[in-house]
């Protein structure tokens, strides 16, 4: 929000600077983002009266002008504004003037051979508007020639670009800045003294009829049962409404100092009725509407107006102040006029009802609005204003009142305005009025803030809040304090919270936290405890770094998608092909998001398709997120990691910048690598220390839709399901147009935790290489094509130990090297090539040590597998 410092001084006494104010207000929790000095806009410029203003002798579209600007002798200034002509008062930049808007310094120059002495400037180049279309005339005739134009322009001001957190609605005004103003400097207020409105009656103009049945938690007309209106947990999208009938108006522009607030909050002016209900929303923070009351009457088609407020039906329309017609849901809150929408409730009012030119009588409009309601209106057409921004936060119930009768005031002093009528509905209970009560004790406020530096600035030490100091901040924030003393002499309030907080001062820890804030965060001692323990990551986290670090060490890049499920237009997408049930999302972000994710490669497909459409190339990607599914005993979820991998850039020098596709094994052995890093894989050396079930497995997959049924393995980790791998199906890289080359992956996190949480895995244990040489052994047979090399490996390690001590088996490595399948083998089988290695740490093998060995592999594999050996 901006904010005027003259606008705010007449409300606080302001005695420090502006940047002091700023760091202020920061500090305390209101980021100020930006300071405006326009002062500097246009020092130097001054008020001059054109005496004369004559064709310049070589230019039709130049004229010559004399101005004085209360100095001796006039300036002969050249102006090429269509509007400058004799008698007029303008505002004069003499020779040395600097126009920092326009970055333009003011020298004297010859123009189409005539001198010029300063320039008579035009409001834009004061920087007050975008575009103007002549010189700014001042229309009081009576000014001081030569006087500072800063003062009638409003550039004698600062403002601040104030940002508050969204639990503050109350400093979305100047009344509640400068509340926190004086609060933070101990300056006493000057807040505007009003008497809350008093809706009048009788006459018959206008009646307000809400229906009371109407809640906020079922967004219809009217629901079937109705409670008690006094019960807490019934909210209603429209608490209060008051429509005040106001007639005698002339529509007129505002005053300059109106104006000139309006502008320096960032308003366009209109006209004074307007005008005025935008002020009282900048300085009250209470949005109001003005409907022209003689265009109610016409959309109702009686001598009076009944005025409504319900949710909109699906096939009505609205077209708002801004020209656009909206086609109207269920979610949006509208004003209706005997039962036809005319105006968005809380949001922005209809163009068909709007103030106008010829305009003599108007409704004023003084409502509160559900948060939650307005907040999914606005939302449902695409909108938001200053009031939905008000409402969405919360408005203060306890000032509608004031602030209606603030617009009523100004009414009557710009407007001429007479209150002939009224009506309300009021659906607030006492509980909703009632001021809230917090018990706060002193030991809490010690416990939670710590030792504060108390003593003169430079000379500060750690000290005690006094029971005394804490009331003074409590009472600036205009709480009232009841302290109470136990008789082992603790100190408890009971602190009564002013109307204007009730948003966000709940508990006792919202008014420690105010102790703090004003006090200040940075005058609380820096100091950690004496007894800290050393920060460490949960054994879950640090094998998900792990985790991370690995799959970026094969070259991919973490991406980050939505919970929420694309809902795919084609059911028959192989996408989207899960036999999951999906979880539906109440409230969903977008209309094509409407279900919570059940798997996370889906997602990574369409950004590998949207990169690859965008030019970018392949995307090679992880994600590591939660998974939703529903089942019969209710909702589950579980993490998961998903990859996709397509493509390699190693050597692209050498292929002219192409990238090169992998094969299946290529993009397996990436997978492979990221299970070594982890330790869930046999590296050189540790291959006598594994079990059967020590390592990642590959089986045979073709239930997943998604994948190639000839080239999909799942992975399965110490018998639990690991997760599937694969290339993508044909007919899927078909629908979207993608390469052929392209393999993913989707693992299960709670099976690799699990496996890595082990003590055994958790402790690094040292492992040497032996310094003896190794004795190699091929062996080469023929076996059923159905029997996986998995198989044949685990066979092969469990007979090399068998008989050997735990831990000491000589069979270090089994290599697959060699495949075939075709001519001179056996229909049904392929031929398959390993190479062993063996070797002892504490000698070198001879041949009467591994032939034994070697040996008894060979023959549990025919005993196995019936394999016919070749070697």
């Amino acid at each position: 929000m901006r904010i005027s410092l003259n606008w705010l001084q007449e409300l606080v006494d302001i005695t420090i600077s502006a940047n002091e104010l700023a760091h202020t207000l920061t500090m305390a929790g209101f980021e100020v983002e930006d300071i405006e000095d326009r002062r500097t806009w246009a020092d130097g410029v001054v008020v001059g009266e054109i005496t004369e203003a004559d064709r310049h002798p070589n230019a039709d579209k130049l004229q010559v002008c004399q101005v004085n600007v209360g100095q001796p002798e006039p300036l002969t200034i050249v102006c090429g504004a269509a509007n400058a002509r004799a008698g007029i008062r303008v505002p004069v930049a003499v020779v040395g003037t600097y126009l920092s808007q326009i970055d333009l310094k003011i020298k004297s120059a010859k123009l189409r051979g005539v001198k010029s002495f300063g320039m008579i400037c035009s409001l834009s180049e004061l920087g007050l508007e975008k575009e103007s279309d002549g010189i700014h005339i001042f229309a009081d005739e009576t000014l001081a020639l030569g006087s500072d134009v800063r003062p009638l322009l409003g550039l004698d001001d600062t403002i601040l670009d104030v940002t508050s957190t969204a639990n503050r609605a109350d400093a979305l005004s100047l009344v509640g800045i400068a509340r926190e103003v004086a609060a933070l400097t101990g300056a006493p207020l000057r807040i505007p003294s009003i008497e809350p409105l008093a809706t009048p009656g009788g006459s018959g103009k206008v009646a307000v009829n809400i229906d009371e049945t109407m809640t906020a938690a079922s967004p219809t007309q009217s629901s079937a049962t109705s409670t008690s209106i006094t019960s807490p947990e019934k909210r209603y999208p429209c608490p209060i409404y008051t429509g005040t009938v106001i007639t005698g108006l002339q529509i007129e522009p505002s005053p300059a100092w109106l104006q000139q607030r309006l502008i320096s909050a960032g308003v366009r002016p209109i006209n004074n009725i307007v005008d005025i209900t935008n002020y009282v929303l900048l300085e009250w923070g209470q949005p109001l509407h003005a409907f022209d009351y003689d265009r109610l009457l016409a959309v109702s088609k009686k001598d009076s107006v009944t005025v409504g407020v319900r949710f909109a039906n699906p096939s009505e329309t609205l077209v708002t102040l801004d020209g656009q017609s909206r086609n109207l849901t269920p979610k949006t809150l509208v004003i209706t006029a005997e039962d036809q929408p005319v105006a968005l409730a809380g949001v922005m009012g209809g163009e068909l009802t709007e103030v106008h030119s010829e305009t003599t009588q108007i409704l004023l409009e003084a409502a509160l609005f559900d948060p939650a309601v307005t907040r999914r209106s606005a939302r449902s057409q695409g909108l938001r204003t200053e009031a939905s921004a008000r409402y969405e936060r919360g408005v203060n119930p306890a000032e509608l009142e004031i602030a209606a009768a603030r617009a009523i005031q100004l009414l009557q002093e710009l407007a001429g305005a007479k209150v002939v009528a009224g009506d309300k509905t009021d659906f607030r209970s006492e509980q909703q009025l009632a001021e809230r009560q917090i018990s706060l004790r002193l030991n809490r406020i010690h416990q939670f803030l710590g030792a504060p530096l108390v003593g003169e600035e430079g000379d500060k030490e750690p000290g005690e809040l006094s029971p005394e100091e804490i009331e003074r901040i409590l009472m600036a924030l205009g709480c009232t304090l009841e302290r109470q003393t136990s008789e082992s002499g603790a100190v408890t309030w009971l602190v009564t919270v002013p109307p204007y907080r009730y948003r966000d001062l709940e508990r006792e820890i919202d008014l420690i936290e105010e102790v703090a804030r004003l006090y200040g965060y940075d005058n609380f001692c820096e100091t950690l405890p004496a007894q800290g323990e050393p920060g460490y990551l949960p054994t879950d986290e640090g094998i998900a770094r792990r985790l991370r670090e690995s799959l970026r060490g094969i070259g991919l890049t973490e991406v980050m998608h939505y919970s929420y499920g694309l809902t795919h237009p084609r059911q028959d997408s192989l996408l989207y092909a899960t036999e999951l049930a999906q979880v539906a999302i109440a409230n969903p972000l977008f209309a094509e998001y409407s279900t919570l994710r059940t798997e996370l490669l889906s997602a990574l497909i369409l950004a590998f398709q949207y990169n690859l459409e965008q030019g970018n190339g392949p995307l090679n990607c992880f994600e590591i997120g939660r998974v939703f599914w529903r089942e019969e005993d209710g909702f589950m979820e579980a993490d998961s990691v998903a990859g996709i991998i397509a493509a390699t850039s190693v050597g692209n020098w050498m292929r002219s910048g192409k990238t090169a596709s992998l094969s299946w094994y290529e993009a397996k052995g990436l997978l492979e690598c990221v299970f070594d890093r982890l330790g869930l894989s046999v590296t050189p050396g540790q291959l006598s220390a594994m079990t059967a079930q020590s390592r990642v497995e590959y089986q045979p997959h073709q239930q997943d839709r998604r994948f190639h049924p000839g080239r999909t393995a799942s992975l399965w980790l110490q018998g639990e399901r690991l997760g599937t791998f694969g290339q993508l199906h044909p007919q899927l890289r078909q629908e979207l147009d993608l390469p052929d080359e392209i393999y993913g992956f989707e693992l299960d996190l709670e099976v690799i935790l699990s496996a890595l949480e082990q003590e055994e895995k958790l402790q690094p244990i040292y492992q040497g290489y032996s310094t003896y040489p190794g004795s190699d052994r091929d062996l080469a047979f023929f076996a059923n094509s159905e029997i996986s090399a998995a198989e044949l490996e685990k066979v092969m390690v469990t007979a090399a130990a068998k008989g050997q001590p735990k831990g000491s088996s000589l069979l270090e490595s089994v290599e697959l090297f060699d495949r075939y399948q075709g001519e001179n083998v056996p229909e049904g089988q392929r031929s398959l090539a390993f190479r062993l290695v063996y070797r002892a740490s504490d000698r070198t093998l001879s041949d009467s040590d591994v032939e034994p060995i070697h040996q008894r592999v060979r023959e549990a594999l025919a005993e196995k597998f019936s394999v016919t050996l070749r070697s």
